[in-house]
């Protein structure tokens, strides 16, 4: 394995690691809040999970998507490792080079050209990345929100719609590595181990094995709600 590189615990590293701890925090305690005392603790599990899931989507992706469509610098101004904006993309032609390596001294800029370190896509615009974001952001974020709001009422339509956002989730994971693992993986950066286990392995294998889980506890919990309905007609 390759020597650690220098800026890899750098302020902006650290600050950007921070972040992921603060919006699980901020989650926690809206639980601590909102969920009534006598919750289970994988009630408050799901509550937590989901409404991190939501502040991530919305304040973390959704600052990806705000640099892909609005900070950009003169093509001619581009460094050589910048990653290449699509042509014509929002009809620019070959004029622009958008995304967070244009950001500047943007937080959210920095931060996302930390996480570029290890996928180099998400420093610019990759347009199944940015699709994808799109969903995420516009369509994931609000069911998870709407889900924290079921789960807070007790309403029974929660395990519904866990199952439905676990396989967006799933998919999504799917379509973003998928397409490059099918080129050899050109963006990824896989020479150390934060760069591997921790960004790319560790930060995105949580959005498969808890959605996995979530599926599988939601199926049994529908299935036992209707098994139990089916027993109380044939009695």
């Amino acid at each position: 394995m390759a020597d650690l590189p220098p800026d890899l615990f750098d302020q902006t590293t650290i600050i950007s690691l921070l972040s992921t701890l603060a919006i699980v925090l901020a989650a926690y305690l809206t639980s601590c809040a909102v969920l009534p005392s006598k919750s289970s603790g994988l009630v408050r599990f799901f509550f937590i999970w989901h409404l991190a899931d939501a502040l991530c989507h919305f304040i973390l992706e959704g600052s990806f998507l705000y640099h892909c469509f609005f900070s950009h610098a003169p093509a001619l101004d581009a460094a050589e490792d910048w990653f290449p904006t699509p042509f014509n993309f929002l009809g620019w032609g070959a004029e622009r080079v958008y995304g967070a390596q244009a950001g500047g001294d943007n937080p959210f800029a920095q931060l996302w050209m930390v996480y570029a370190r290890a996928d180099k896509r998400w420093a610019g615009v990759d347009l199944g990345v940015v699709s994808l974001e799109l969903l995420t952001v516009f369509f994931d974020g609000p069911l998870a929100l709407y889900i924290c709001y079921c789960l807070a009422r007790k309403d029974p339509r929660a395990s519904i719609w866990m199952i439905v956002l676990a396989t967006c989730e799933l998919y999504g994971g799917f379509m973003t590595f998928c397409p490059e693992w099918l080129i050899g993986s050109l963006n990824l950066d896989t020479s150390n181990f934060m760069y591997m286990w921790v960004y790319l392995v560790f930060f995105n294998t949580l959005w498969v094995w808890i959605p996995l889980y979530i599926i599988y506890w939601a199926v049994g919990d529908i299935s036992g709600a209707l098994s139990a309905r089916q027993a109380k007609k044939d009695v």
